[in-house]
């Protein structure tokens, strides 16, 4: 037994009691955010760099992730790996804001391993052949080429991503078009699709459908060169590569990957960085292409081969532009609406291709794939790009089955001009 003498007493008297001062005034880690328009904004999808989560933080160490509470609840979040060299280096979170209000966040750091699972709300999924039948998700695959027609070569024929409102997917061979999966009832879907215990994704079931007829357009949001007062296919190039980067509750990411894009003789890569986020009726795509000099137009587009009334074009606030059709153009023969939303200073030209179904008459097609080059029944919007600088817009989609308010245009307008000033007037977080 060890005996201390008062005056080492009360030495560690002093120590003891210093200790937990320090502790009841250590500061805690905390962010505040703050809303700076007056308009509440339900599942706000907020990404920090880890730099801005350690200003609050200090250094983390290896290992740890940062978790968010409000009032001591949970926030729905993931730290994702975003550069692939095994350290988390951004944290996404989802959280409802109302109209200019202010809140404060508490950060705590927590072992990897230990990170909360949240509910599920976007996905990302490329599924191969297993050899058994069945469909095995990767997260990074070529696609074959040198393949006559198109042979169901991956799991609903491409990459397809969703989130609790809609699907989207884009084929992964030489046609490049986007297409669409309509919702009745939020939900992820696309790990079903062309499975048995869907049955086809073409027919209506209680989850919804594929509701886009694609043809020779650009489908849902594909992708062109203008050039020359001609439009050239992303499509049909020597090497189209796909690359997950997160997946989880709060936000999907991936990579589409593109080299040898012949535009008028001229060999290009692309990338197409694509996001989704939860309750929004769009995707965010960033396209970065390399491989000349100068400007060039980067095109984006909207099937029209079953619009029976005008497009829309129109501002959706100060600094974003729009094109959009609403019509009964479903392959449900009910109401869908699509529209492309974009930097409007970046805007270039706005214009509407022939209707001529290329597809069809097998005209100026892909060698060996029966399959059109040309663009046809799209209706488009132009931006200008720069070399190995990325250039983004926006997507949305809405189907009238869903939800009775998309069957009206201006109902649609307003959404997407709802969604222009959340983007123009981002969350403020500070310390």
């Amino acid at each position: 037994m060890i005996y201390l003498n008062k005056k080492m007493k009360r030495i560690l008297l002093a120590l003891s009691v210093a200790f937990l001062l320090f502790q009841a005034c250590k500061k805690e880690a905390k962010l505040v955010l703050e809303n700076p328009i007056p308009m509440a904004r339900i599942d706000e999808t907020i990404v920090l760099s880890r730099a801005d989560v350690e200003k609050v933080t200090g250094t983390i160490g290896e290992g740890l992730a940062p978790v968010l509470k409000k009032n001591g609840v949970l926030i729905p979040s993931q730290a994702d790996d975003i550069n692939g060299d095994g350290k988390w280096d951004e944290l996404a979170f989802t959280l409802d804001f109302q109209a200019s209000e202010k809140t404060e966040l508490v950060c705590e750091l927590v072992p990897q391993k230990e990170y909360p699972a949240f509910e599920k709300r976007t996905n990302v999924r490329l599924g191969l052949p297993d050899g058994d039948g069945k469909w095995k998700e990767v997260d990074h695959a070529v696609a074959p080429v040198g393949l006559a027609g198109f042979p169901t070569t991956s799991q609903g024929e491409g990459v397809a991503w969703e989130n609790d409102k809609f699907g989207f997917r884009v084929y992964f061979d030489c046609r490049n078009a986007k297409d669409l999966y309509g919702k009745l009832k939020p939900g992820l879907i696309i790990d079903k699709v062309h499975t048995p215990e869907m049955g086809s994704y073409h027919e209506l079931a209680d989850w919804g459908m594929d509701v886009l007829h694609c043809g020779s357009s650009l489908g849902a949001g594909g992708l062109a060169m203008l050039e020359n007062d001609s439009l050239y296919r992303l499509g049909s190039t020597d090497v189209f590569e796909y690359q997950k980067i997160a997946e989880g509750p709060v936000r999907s990411v991936f990579d589409l990957k593109y080299k040898g894009w012949d535009v008028a003789g001229q060999k290009l890569a692309a990338v197409e960085h694509i996001s989704i986020f939860p309750g929004k009726y769009w995707f965010q795509s960033d396209v970065t292409v390399s491989g000349f000099d100068g400007e060039k137009q980067l095109v984006t587009g909207i099937v029209t081969s079953r619009l029976k009334n005008e497009p829309y074009q129109f501002d959706a606030n100060t600094d974003y532009k729009a094109i959009a059709t609403l019509d009964v153009q479903s392959l449900n023969n009910d109401e869908l609406g699509m529209a492309v939303m974009l930097k409007k200073d970046g805007v270039t030209k706005i214009a509407r291709t022939t209707n001529i179904d290329y597809y069809k008459l097998g005209y100026q097609t892909v060698p060996e794939k029966n399959f059109s080059n040309v663009i046809s029944d799209t209706y488009y919007v132009a931006q200008k790009i720069k070399n190995n600088v990325p250039a983004r817009h926006y997507f949305y989609a809405v189907w009238g089955l869903e939800n009775p308010k998309w069957k009206s245009i201006d109902n649609f307008k307003q959404y997407i001009k709802e969604e222009a000033d959340k983007l123009s007037n981002p969350i403020i977080v500070s310390e």
